[in-house]
């Protein structure tokens, strides 16, 4: 469900950004404010369209979506301050906690929120080895080195 949640969610945001790119060309002159004339084959074009932002909303949660391992020894309890320092240095704030021991957290920014339309929360569960953490795949790099940087000392 989260799935098909997350598919819709970035199709509504695609068609708002199209919407909104179109509308500024028709209002500017750019392009015709007749979508006849705007586009080659008209209404039905706009179909092709909605149809193709619908395969890539339903395509995107499997490649924007992941989850990343954070090596740790020793108990995962002694680790929990020095990630949330972690995550409040990359911007996030804690939300709550799972019911497997780990923790959820989200933006604090409203703005980055609304952007990410309410998808931007990363989850950290404590697994064997350490962590895993599961969010957006383009946030995930950044939260992970930051994670592994403040618990992991390498000779430091």
């Amino acid at each position: 469900m989260t799935y098909l949640r997350r598919a819709f969610k970035y199709l509504l945001q695609i068609c708002i950004l199209f919407v909104v790119i179109i509308g500024a060309l028709m209002l500017t002159g750019f392009i015709d404010r007749d979508v006849s004339v705007a586009f080659q084959q008209g209404w039905t074009s706009i179909g092709y369209i909605a149809a193709m932002f619908a395969l890539v909303s339903l395509a995107y949660p499997h490649f924007g979506y992941g989850k990343r391992t954070i090596h740790a020894q020793g108990d995962p309890a002694e680790y929990w301050a020095r990630i949330d320092a972690a995550m409040a240095s990359r911007g996030y704030e804690k939300a709550g906690e799972t019911e497997n021991g780990g923790r959820k957290y989200h933006h604090t920014s409203t703005f980055m929120r609304v952007m990410r339309l309410w998808e931007d929360s990363i989850t950290i569960e404590p697994v064997l080895g350490g962590f895993q953490a599961e969010g957006l795949v383009r946030d995930l790099a950044r939260i992970v080195s930051a994670i592994d940087h403040k618990i992991n000392s390498y000779g430091n």
